[in-house]
């Protein structure tokens, strides 16, 4: 599992690499939050110590903005300069601080729908990256709260509803996101979220053929989804399908520019 997690994430994939936590669930059986809008919850599990880890070329800038977040006489100001330190923290990869600042910002404004919106993102990034299991839990209690505000407003918002579904599964409850996912696909049968993650998870059930209808389905109605391109050649490799896997691989390898998809692709290529 751990292998496949860091495929995950050298691919980029944030909204499946807590795939470690997730429980091993049937998920494509035919049969079949509390309030956080200010920073002092996060905190608890977000440690200050990340404003030390930004690169010299962006640590002024970052130093300047924390001191206008505390000086600031106005929200205006307050919550301008957290949007800016969340963006300069997910430049860097550095996903909890971003989390952490539009966090902040949300709760200056809370009645503010870009901003919670902006917020439940930051914090699906973060819960998508996440290891310890409690920053999980929590992260994913605040993007269900930040984008549940969203969806009560506006229901057709399905690629949010995706990502409340996606920290459902790796809770307590997991057939509550299987369902979502269900749900979305039932109202959008292409849904290019919806496909992918039912995908991811049925490999992670190991139901590798069930895993392979929904890449199918996905890379046929979105062709440049380059991750549910790898992984429909993963599921055909994981189900014995080898001259399936070798094409499709080398269809991902004209399509992959980036060094750590390529040398994975090589990696079964030479196993074929």
């Amino acid at each position: 599992m751990k292998k496949l997690q860091v495929v995950l994430i050298g691919l980029g994939i944030a909204s499946v690499a807590t795939l470690y936590f997730l429980p091993k669930v049937v998920v494509d059986n035919e049969a079949t939050g509390a309030k956080m809008e200010g920073g002092a919850e996060v905190s608890t599990v977000i440690s200050e110590s990340h404003e030390n880890t930004l690169s010299s070329q962006n640590r002024v800038q970052a130093d300047q903005l924390i001191d206008k977040l505390r000086t600031a006489s106005s929200a205006e100001e307050k919550v301008a300069a957290a949007q800016v330190l969340a963006g300069i923290y997910k430049e860097e990869g550095i996903f909890d601080s971003a989390a952490y600042y539009w966090t902040e910002a949300s709760g200056m404004w809370p009645d503010n729908l870009f901003l919670a919106e902006e917020a439940g993102k930051a914090n699906y990034d973060a819960f998508s990256f996440a290891l310890d299991k409690n920053k999980v839990e929590v992260l994913a209690e605040k993007t269900r709260s930040f984008l549940n505000k969203v969806l009560d407003k506006d229901p057709t918002r399905l690629d949010l509803k995706a990502k409340i579904a996606m920290t459902y599964v790796s809770s307590a409850n997991p057939m509550q996101g299987i369902t979502l996912l269900r749900e979305i696909l039932e109202q959008d049968p292409k849904n290019e979220e919806g496909l992918f993650n039912m995908g991811v998870l049925s490999m992670q059930s190991g139901q590798y053929d069930r895993a392979i209808g929904r890449f199918e389905e996905l890379v046929q109605a979105h062709p440049q989804n380059i991750q549910g391109q790898f992984y429909l050649g993963v599921s055909y490799f994981e189900s014995k399908e080898k001259n399936k896997a070798k094409a499709q691989f080398q269809l991902v390898k004209k399509m992959a520019q980036d060094p750590m998809i390529l040398e994975s692709i090589q990696g079964y290529l030479d196993k074929l």
